[in-house]
């Protein structure tokens, strides 16, 4: 059995997104019970990833050690016709993923305990993005 949803989402810019209570829902009106189910991004600066969902300053540290790693408006960026955080936005992006794939046990996403999906803007600006949810079973 297969099933598929679109999300669309607006985000407020440069953050994370918890998108599990949207992607349960999907996993839900599925009706699998056991099986897998994808999450994709489609989007080249923006990204998902697993993380903590229990401690705010986990989503501080970590935006801010994307920072770090990938500053905004580097000199030695050549692609800047988006503006200075778009480059950025790219190389944040390579170093999460667009996918991510969840366990479906007993009907439900087995995340941990601690965990949440989220989705990762990494353009300082709000911006539409759409996820593409795949529920198999």
């Amino acid at each position: 059995m297969h099933h598929q949803e679109v999300l669309h989402l607006s985000t407020p810019g440069r953050g994370l997104t918890d998108l599990s209570p949207r992607v349960a829902d999907v996993v839900a009106r599925s009706g699998v019970t056991t099986g897998l189910c994808v999450v994709h991004c489609a989007h080249t600066s923006a990204s998902l990833t697993i993380q903590e969902n229990a401690d705010p300053s986990v989503q501080r540290d970590l935006l801010a050690w994307l920072e770090r790693l990938a500053p905004d408006g580097d000199p030695a960026y050549t692609h800047t016709a988006e503006g200075p955080d778009d480059m950025a936005a790219h190389l944040r992006t390579v170093l999460s993923s667009a996918n991510e794939s969840i366990p479906i046990v007993d009907g439900r996403l087995a995340l941990g305990t601690w965990q949440a999906l989220y989705l990762l803007e990494h353009r300082a600006a709000p911006h539409r993005r759409r996820v593409v949810v795949h529920v198999s079973g």
